[in-house]
């Protein structure tokens, strides 16, 4: 494998299992210097473990994305002995267990805590880590193929993964005057520790529904983070990309 990422550090958010540590490993095995931001310590420190087993450059920064004082800790933390964060991948997330509930249903607090992580957490991380980056590096946020669909009694989780879509295309803008790209993924369903407990009926309705008949999985979408962070996308940004099996088409 290629070690495009050598020499330079990049922070993943959420890393401590699944997707954010699918691309972790992923972008480690290329050459970076991975800081997992995690807020579970026992996850973040097995994750570190890992990675470092397999020879990669890690280190576990216990964060939680929706404080302020954290984000900005983990941000400083990150920036040590460097000459500056070349990438950060915004991962972290809420969506367990969130999913049932009718638009009326939806308690205000839940709603508000949604928020509070997917949304006010994103900006919080970019935020604290964007003044520390390095001129032409880049940044891929999270959202979810479901903001195109408009996935049922799931309000709170899609219009939170909507705002990240508008968050990207105005921070494009802003930080591309230092030449640091933004680019969002869109994932579609996928096998990880948090879909575990989906019903099989429901894995097999959204598989028939793509285009390539299959459960996505982890490493169908670690090679795209790491194009979104390379040269190989040096004059892409702002965009929004649906890495789903042709679920959904834009």
């Amino acid at each position: 494998m290629s070690k495009r990422f050598s020499g330079k550090r990049i922070i993943v958010t959420g890393a401590g299992r699944g997707l954010g540590f699918a691309f972790a490993e992923r972008l480690g095995r290329e050459g970076a210097s991975v800081i997992i931001a995690e807020i579970d310590p026992a996850l973040g420190s097995e994750a570190e473990r890992k990675l470092k087993g397999a020879g990669i450059e890690a280190r576990f920064v216990e964060t939680d994305i929706s404080s302020e004082a954290s984000a900005e800790a983990m941000a400083q933390e990150a920036a040590k002995n460097c000459d500056g964060i070349f990438g950060l991948v915004a991962n972290a997330g809420w969506a367990n267990n969130v999913g049932g509930k009718a638009y009326h249903e939806i308690a205000p607090e839940i709603w508000d805590r949604m928020m509070a992580i997917n949304v006010r957490g994103t900006w919080l991380t970019v935020r604290a880590v964007g003044p520390r980056m390095k001129n032409g590096g880049a940044i891929v946020t999270v959202s979810s193929d479901s903001i195109y669909w408009g996935a049922p009694n799931l309000l709170h989780y899609v219009t939170s993964k909507s705002a990240l879509v508008g968050m990207t295309r105005s921070l494009a803008r802003e930080l591309g005057q230092r030449m640091i790209r933004v680019n969002c993924l869109l994932p579609g369903l996928t096998a990880v520790e948090a879909t575990q407990e989906i019903p099989e009926t429901r894995w097999n309705d959204y598989a028939e529904r793509t285009i390539l008949k299959r459960k996505q999985q982890p490493d169908d979408l670690d090679g795209v983070v790491a194009f979104l962070l390379s040269d190989d996308s040096k004059y892409i940004t702002g965009q929004t990309l649906a890495v789903d099996g042709g679920f959904s088409l834009h």
